[in-house]
């Protein structure tokens, strides 16, 4: 049998439209009439920040490959302007998905709940009245208007700000004509405005949009002038930060002035009230130097995730998802010292369902104890106040050895990385920002203690963030082990991390850029070989993306090998399942609930050896080549069973799980029957966490 040219570009979804499809799964969240009311809200709402972050990063990238004449990037060989024209089409009709969703089902739904958008045309009299006196109190005076005329050039606009066009006939005070206004809402006032319950005929959880109030009382801010229209808008910008880290000698300061400048980068995609007319619209395109196609006309308002405030604000729970308590494990709450327990066996928690207590924990009791001589830990996102920053700070204070790696670079939370550094700095920890070109991703704590006159380690290992919120969101594991192989590995790691220099071979931890790639790559190709020689080949992972080409094409090879290949792609998956002779024994299934999907877990049958791996890295170009990144080995049998019986729940899904078909779209799968319904996370959820 010939063997097949696994670079033909069929053989390859777009990564972009990709993610689209990953955000049309999400919206299906919203649709689902099973789901409570309140969080199909909140599934559209990350929707709409889902697709900010997208045109931000992803088609901003394109844009700017297109205006250098870049060339096809990907295995699917599409152009970027290819790429840009199949995006348009699917994200519009995306778009007209989610606000058709909202105005014909959601609000209607939540106004059967009592939970109303009061549009200006419906006000009664008191109302109306109220809102005039809120307008002139809390929302007139921060507002500056800005009249455009030759001396007035279009004002600069901040990324996702809302803003309103204004159309004028008239002559100004000065003499001269006008026809074209804007208004800028300032972010420090609110999107949603609650209407005071005393008020005749209004609820307790009625609310009115900032929008409409401005669009209501618009006249007061032009005297003299006749409105012709008022119409919301908003501007999308390129906010991929770029600092060339060969040329700066001071990143930190870098990244300050990059993030400052990146507020008014170039624009990406114009969204507008759907009513707003053709010459204004067209004069917007103009003053972003967008086309057509970047615009976004939208029945509502432009900025979908100002409704997550709803959800925060009304106190429904009928409404919501049941409360839960996250578990701890027998053996920690038997224990008074996590240390005693970790002497004894590692510890796998699996958050949301297990809780991150044990986590802050383990650096808090670190923090605390005179017996701990140094604490070392990698920070790609923490939060704001931080337990684990505090821990951090209490240790360095007492004396302790604290070496802190923060992630400068972390996207959308640069800002944020920036003070904590300079807070652990002040307090007296070592902080280093990652290595110039790569950046620090992986998940790892060290504690060192002295134990009966000699030195042990302490770790932790973990596939998200040290993020108390994420933990409660997020599903990731996380694993808590003594094990002396593990120990010196993570302390060359950290060696590496602050001296950069090469490091002696790792025992048992895989680290990328240093050869997680190809140890993925080889797991794969043992695989085949065991097929090869009469054996049994599979492999199961689960990530959330997959684009590095080299390992779909080896997960290609070993499907034609007669290797059985499981993958749980939450987001995006370059790979196409089910290509006859390529394919055909690979199957890609994206789960999508109530958590968002984060762990990565990977199993290779490795001829009954049962080979199973826990990893901060997806299956990307950017964490096997450009990022610091860790896989580690589950050894303990009892937990390798246990993941393995996660990783078999998973694929049981028949409720939330999703089939990639060759097409590159999505099917929802339905239990067959007879079959009994299984939600992954809902049976998680029975079994590890306490039902409150």
């Amino acid at each position: 049998m010939d063997t097949p040219n696994l670079k033909i570009p069929d053989y390859y979804i777009n990564r972009e439209l990709s993610a689209l499809e990953f955000n049309r799964r999400v919206l299906n969240l919203a649709m689902d009439a099973q789901i409570p009311l309140l969080e199909r809200l909140k599934f559209l709402c990350i929707v709409s920040t889902n697709l900010d972050e997208f045109f931000e990063i992803r088609v901003s990238g394109l844009k700017q490959r297109l205006e250098i004449g870049s060339a096809p990037a990907g295995p699917d060989m599409l152009t970027p302007q290819q790429a840009l024209n199949d995006i348009g089409e699917s994200a519009h009709g995306l778009v007209e998905q989610q606000y058709r969703l909202l105005n014909d089902v959601l609000i209607p739904e939540l106004d059967a709940e009592g939970i109303r958008f009061i549009r200006r045309t419906r006000w009664n009299r008191a109302q109306q009245q109220w809102l005039r006196t809120y307008f002139e109190n809390e929302i007139e005076p921060v507002l500056s208007p800005v009249t455009l005329d030759p001396a007035r050039p279009f004002p600069r606009i901040l990324n996702k700000s809302l803003n309103f066009i204004v159309g004028l006939r008239g002559v100004h005070a000065f003499g001269r004509p006008c026809n074209r206004a804007i208004v800028q809402a300032p972010r420090s006032l609110p999107r949603l405005i609650r209407l005071s319950p005393d008020l005749k005929q209004t609820g307790p959880n009625d609310f009115v949009f900032l929008s409409s109030v401005i669009h209501a009382f618009v006249d007061e801010m032009f005297t003299g002038m006749e409105i012709t229209g008022c119409y919301q808008f908003r501007v999308t910008r390129n906010s991929d930060l770029y600092v060339d880290d060969e040329e700066v000698d001071d990143l930190m300061r870098a990244l300050e002035g990059e993030l400052i400048a990146s507020r008014y980068g170039a624009g990406v995609r114009l969204e507008t009230a759907h009513n707003c007319p053709p010459d204004l619209t067209n004069f917007l395109l103009d003053m972003f130097d967008l086309d057509s196609e970047d615009l976004y006309q939208v029945d509502g308002p432009v900025n979908l995730n100002r409704l997550m405030e709803v959800y925060r604000r009304c106190e429904r729970p009928d409404l919501k998802d049941p409360p839960f308590i996250p578990s701890v494990p027998k053996d920690l709450i038997d224990k008074e010292n996590i240390f005693a327990a970790l002497s004894n066996h590692d510890i796998v928690l699996h958050h949301p369902f297990e809780s991150f207590g044990p986590v802050l924990e383990f650096i808090s009791r670190a923090a605390q104890d005179s017996a701990v001589l140094a604490v070392k830990i990698t920070l790609y996102r923490t939060g704001p106040d931080s337990p684990i920053v505090d821990a951090l700070v209490t240790a360095a204070q007492a004396g302790k050895e604290v070496t802190v790696s923060v992630e400068l670079r972390a996207r959308f939370d640069e800002a944020a990385n920036i003070k904590l550094a300079n807070r652990l700095q002040a307090a007296g920890a070592h902080v280093v920002y990652g290595v110039r070109g790569f950046k620090t991703h992986c998940k790892m704590a060290l504690v060192v203690r002295r134990e009966a006159g000699k030195l042990r380690r302490y770790v932790h290992l973990g596939t998200g963030n040290y993020h108390p919120g994420t933990a409660r969101l997020y599903t990731d594991y996380g694993l808590l082990t003594a094990d002396p192989d593990i120990g010196d590995d993570v302390h060359q790691i950290f060696l590496q991390l602050t001296s950069m220099m090469q490091t002696p071979p790792l025992r048992r931890v895989s680290q990328a850029p240093f050869g997680l790639h190809e140890t993925i790559v080889a797991l794969i190709e043992q695989e085949i070989s065991n097929v090869a020689a009469g054996g049994i080949g599979h492999i199961i992972a689960k990530i959330n993306a997959l684009v590095e080409p080299e390992v779909i094409r080896a997960l290609y090879r070993a499907s034609s090998a007669g290797v059985m290949v499981d993958l749980i792609v939450r987001g995006t998956c370059c790979l196409r399942p089910g290509i006859p002779g390529v394919s055909e024994n690979i199957r890609v299934r994206s789960i999508i609930g109530r958590f968002l999907e984060h762990s990565r877990l990977f199993y290779f049958h490795a001829n009954g050896e049962a080979k199973v791996f826990c990893s901060s890295a997806d299956w990307m170009d950017r964490n096997f080549f450009r990022r610091v990144e860790t896989a580690f080995p589950i050894a303990d049998p009892d937990i390798k069973s246990r993941l393995l019986a996660d990783l078999d729940t998973y694929l049981s899904d028949n409720t939330h799980a999703w089939e990639l078909q060759p097409d590159g779209s999505y099917e929802l799968l339905q239990p067959e029957k007879g079959d009994a319904a299984l939600s992954a996370q809902a049976r998680l959820l029975s079994e590890l966490a306490e039902q409150s």
